[in-house]
């Protein structure tokens, strides 16, 4: 009901809506209308309320309310239902609970801060209040266990190109899904998966952007790794709009691999990375060795040459390299 007050408000730009005409509308007391006018505002929505006129939005909080994402989404199913957390431990977390209740597929679990944010190897992730988008989506593919790890390249090329398309900034792709601009991080993506033998009870995909954050907000830690898309786009940068576009590209390439597989997927992931071609060190269980990325393969695994020949990488962590340092 307030999200449906709030697209009321949003349908008259700069002007006013009675709340004879609200409650009209959606059938409730006009008492019941001060009352969600009273909600928004304390969700941070400047409300003018005004005797005769009724009510005017003169602007909203930088929040990523389920009615503000619901208002600019243009998707058929993904991010149609929200959860949203003010601060929550992990997103991943508690889509995978919502997952295994039965939640519809393309259900989101947005939260404004996480307090214990995960990455990729059990690394954390930081996810400070109101300057990143940090989001996991539950998709419930048709795709075989085995093809499963394929989402994650998926998720990495709807990252990447939305942020091209909303942003501008010139992104690329470290395999097998972070996102980097001029060698530091901007992306990070974790996926997990609850399968059978035979079949995938669903997967999640949690994504973490870093939106307005500043170099020095970053811990010490991370300020040689890691960047935001504000600092690279020399000014703040909406969020909102970030998240939509994401979304969008999300239910764009996934629809792609559900009607044509996965090889157009992974030409669009060849055409955004920055790891082919390029010198490469690689950690992995039991093995360290360095080479020369040459390819994806049709399971996405990393094809690197080296002095012993051609070795197929399908977990583990791979640096680029530089003449400089090693990143």
């Amino acid at each position: 009901m307030r999200g449906e007050v709030l697209l009321m408000l949003r349908r008259q730009p700069g002007g006013y809506v009675s709340g004879e005409e609200i409650s009209r509308r959606l059938d409730v007391t006009r008492t019941a209308i001060w009352k969600h006018m009273q909600a928004l505002k304390q969700d941070g929505y400047d409300i003018e309320a005004h005797p005769r006129l009724g009510y005017r939005l003169r602007g909203g909080p930088d929040l990523l309310l389920p009615a503000e994402i619901e208002a600019a989404l243009t998707t058929r199913r993904l991010g149609r239902s929200v959860a949203y957390f003010r601060c929550v431990e992990s997103t991943n977390n508690e889509a995978k609970q919502l997952a295994a209740a039965g939640c519809p597929e393309g259900q989101v679990v947005v939260a404004e801060e996480q307090s214990v944010g995960r990455g990729r190897l059990a690394r954390g992730w930081f996810s400070p209040f109101a300057r990143g988008v940090w989001f996991t989506i539950v998709l419930r593919p048709p795709f075989s266990p085995q093809e499963a790890p394929k989402c994650t390249l998926l998720a990495a090329v709807a990252v990447c190109g939305a942020i091209r398309r909303a942003t501008g900034v010139a992104c690329g792709i470290k395999w097998p899904n972070d996102i980097l601009y001029e060698g530091k991080k901007l992306v990070g993506i974790l996926t997990e998966m609850s399968a059978e033998m035979d079949a995938i009870n669903h997967v999640v995909i949690g994504i973490g952007i870093n939106v307005n954050i500043a170099a020095d907000d970053f811990p010490p830690e991370l300020r040689s790794l890691a960047t935001s898309l504000s600092l690279a786009a020399g000014r703040p940068l909406p969020r909102l709009a970030i998240f939509a576009a994401v979304l969008e590209e999300l239910e764009r390439v996934y629809d792609l691999a559900l009607a044509e597989g996965f090889g157009p997927v992974l030409a669009e992931w060849r055409a955004a990375s920055v790891t082919l071609g390029r010198a490469v060190d690689v950690s992995g269980p039991g093995r360290r060795f360095s080479g020369t990325a040459l390819d994806i393969d049709d399971d996405g695994a990393l094809l690197v040459a080296t002095a012993a020949g051609v070795e197929r990488v399908l977990a583990g962590d791979v640096s680029i390299r530089t003449p400089e340092r090693k990143e």
